[in-house]
């Protein structure tokens, strides 16, 4: 995306400063309110990237929900602006960082600190609900605190409205983060989102109380297995109260799965709360990155499963003698982005000449042939996405030459190099 010159006036009503992050599709500025001097967060999305992706159906229907859901525990979208090449939203700046960076820190979560934002996420959950609003992306990098330690719910690029249900009254598009999709979202018969939006807000508190996550596997296939079969336990320093509602959130059968009018009754839910969160640490911008750092793509369960066989992820994951089915070659690793990359540079510096990088960044690198073979110069490419904080999917692809020369490539060269950092997830 063309960079955005800093600082600069957006037509004269907002100057833009640095950068606080960014993703695929968009950069996030912090920006002055030039009418009321008021600090906000400038989204800004490069139109021409979203049409080569074919999203920008999903960035007006994201536009058409944030107007509809103004809440204390959502953040504001405040206006939306256009030039030919960008789009700009002005939102509320949320300086207290993600939930999830609050629960890395301390672990877990006190019951009555956790209690404090779940109410406050339930509260915005429903009232989207009452207006036919659907996140289907909730998960605590999605929830932000401002400097009261307040929560605000924020990305709501997967969004659904009440009329995109079918005719069956469900919704059918398969997408989410892995772990906290609720398991109808996995099969092929529909879901309701209401109830979709209220597994994951179980997976939240779960993740909130333990510090951990309720249904986890080395294998996405097992994985999903287990979210399908409700299959987790709690433990042990949770409070009986709180069992019994997460396994009421956690209930496989979306037809029996506890509804917001039951789950404001429950007794844990409706305790008196005997202490306030505890103060954040001095406040960060949101979701901070500074400019020159690069993070990998993330993948939800709609990428996840575009990338397999029907439903069957094993494909993930390689077999011991590198086999695949099609010319592409993935794997997982634990290894850090920059790892990998560097990997991937070592093997065209290692060719002395015969192959070279042509690009290199934290979503990928390709690499190129010096010379043309009987169908052009051979082009690799290598893209990174992120399953988790820890975990990467790597997937290489032949991206121009000829398939044998590409297959020889991979085996004799790429393989080797990569071979010690490859995760071999058991079956």
């Amino acid at each position: 995306m063309e960079e955005v010159n800093s600082p600069s006036v957006l037509h004269g009503r907002y100057e833009l400063g640095r950068v606080l992050g960014h993703g695929s599709f968009a950069k996030v500025y912090l920006a002055r309110d030039l009418r009321s001097g008021k600090g906000v967060a400038m989204k800004v999305v490069g139109k021409e990237k979203v049409i080569r992706a074919g999203m920008m159906e999903q960035i007006k229907r994201e536009i058409a929900v944030m107007k509809m859901v103004t809440h204390p525990n959502i953040v504001e979208l405040y206006e939306v602006m256009a030039t030919r090449s960008r789009i700009y939203f002005a939102m509320e700046l949320v300086r207290g960082g993600e939930l999830f960076a609050k629960i890395a820190r301390a672990g877990r979560l006190r019951e009555d600190e956790a209690r404090h934002y779940f109410r406050q996420l339930i509260s915005a959950v429903d009232f989207c609900h009452g207006r036919g609003v659907y996140h289907r992306d909730l998960k605590p990098e999605n929830l932000l605190l401002d400097d009261a330690g307040n929560l605000k719910i924020a990305d709501f690029g997967l969004s659904a409205l009440a009329g995109h249900v079918r005719t069956d009254g469900l919704l059918h598009t398969t997408c989410g983060t892995p772990a906290y999709v609720a398991p109808e979202v996995i099969g092929k018969k529909g879901y309701d989102g209401a109830k979709a939006d209220l597994w994951s807000c179980g997976v939240i508190l779960y993740v909130l109380l333990a510090g951990f996550l309720p249904f986890q596997d080395e294998n996405l296939v097992a994985m999903y297995k287990k979210i399908r079969r409700g299959d987790f336990r709690c433990p042990p320093w949770f409070s009986s109260d709180a069992r019994r509602l997460i396994t009421k959130l956690l209930d496989p059968n979306p037809a029996t799965r506890i509804t917001v009018s039951k789950l404001v009754d429950m007794p844990w839910y409706k305790k008196s709360q005997i202490a306030k969160p505890e103060p954040l640490p001095p406040p960060l911008p949101q979701k901070v990155v500074e400019e020159e750092e690069e993070e990998p793509a993330r993948l939800n369960a709609f990428h996840l499963i575009s990338f397999s066989q029907g439903f069957d992820l094993s494909p993930l994951f390689e077999n011991e003698d590198g086999g695949r089915r099609e010319e592409g070659m993935r794997f997982t690793t634990r290894e850090p982005a920059s790892g990998v990359i560097s990997r991937l540079e070592e093997v065209a510096a290692k060719a002395e000449g015969r192959i070279r990088v042509t690009k290199s960044g934290a979503s990928g690198v390709r690499l190129e042939g010096a010379e043309k073979g009987m169908k052009g110069k051979l082009a690799v490419a290598a893209e990174i996405y992120a399953v988790a904080p820890s975990v990467l999917v790597v997937e290489v692809k032949r991206d121009g030459g000829d398939m044998i020369e590409y297959k020889n490539f991979c085996s004799q060269e790429l393989r080797p190099a990569l071979r010690d950092i490859v995760w071999a997830a058991a079956a």
